[in-house]
């Protein structure tokens, strides 16, 4: 039974982007961040397309199975879109622990055999990574990309997030890569929008780039590295200085070595 007075995060995330699938209550917490960065809808977009730069990356680089933790409702350019569009023999596996996604996501591929759905919580690495329907159509013996987009901040310092993420590194073969975007620490708007996410949803944490880079410890970053977000290889130039938006999130994309 899904209770449509409490809000949810990829409800949220859905009424930040314009979608149609939320409620009174995910609009409510997507208005108190539009107040505090009237921006914020750009850093969702941000976050969208470096998904789609890091994707094609890991894609042209020979990854052909790609596991999208926390992935959230469908949107434009999806995770499996954008992957199949380079090589469609890539298999997508999305996990979400939100039936709401689960549901959308099956509906939209039922046609697409090349891509599943798992209902599981990515908080409990060892389920996610066992689940019989990830490991019908994830050979772990085989590189894989391992996706992390807009979900470690979600994540509460008790919660052990570089524990969770270590296990899922720990599970993959070398040449895989890991694929990881955060909220950052820094500015007063970042101390703001953390306040009114743990107001309204009950987490959100926004961690220091040096915090967030330790997440990739043990692998080799791509360059640049971790950065905020329209400086990870953009198609075309970047604005200077970024805007206060552009500044909310970092990410990387980082390959185990051998």
């Amino acid at each position: 039974m899904i209770d449509h007075t409490r809000p949810n995060i990829a409800r949220v995330y859905d009424a930040i982007l314009g979608g149609k699938d939320n409620y009174a209550a995910d609009r409510a917490v997507a208005a108190q961040t539009q107040r505090i960065v009237p921006e914020i809808r750009d850093v969702a977009r941000d976050n969208r397309a470096m998904l789609g730069r890091a994707v094609r990356y890991m894609v042209k680089a020979g990854i052909r199975q790609l596991v999208d933790l926390g992935s959230g409702l469908p949107t434009a350019q999806n995770t499996h879109e954008v992957a199949q569009s380079v090589a469609s023999d890539t298999r997508v596996v999305y996990v979400d622990n939100d039936p709401v996604v689960s549901a959308h996501g099956r509906a939209l591929l039922a046609e697409n055999d090349r891509t599943t759905v798992v209902t599981a919580d990515l908080r409990r690495p060892k389920a996610v990574l066992d689940h019989p329907d990830l490991r019908a159509a994830i050979d772990f013996d085989r590189p894989v990309g391992m996706m992390l987009v807009s979900v470690i901040h979600y994540l509460n310092d008790n919660e052990d997030p570089t524990g969770i993420v270590r296990a899922y590194t720990n599970a993959l073969a070398p040449g895989s890569h890991l694929f990881l975007t955060h909220f950052c620490a820094g500015t007063p708007e970042a101390l703001a929008l953390e306040q009114a996410l743990l107001s309204g949803l009950g987490t959100g944490r926004f961690r220091s780039t040096k915090q967030i880079a330790a997440y990739f410890d043990g692998l080799d970053l791509v360059p640049p590295g971790v950065v905020h977000l329209p400086q990870w290889r953009p198609e075309g130039g970047v604005r200077r200085p970024l805007t206060i938006a552009q500044r909310l999130m970092v990410g990387g994309l980082a390959r185990k070595p051998a």
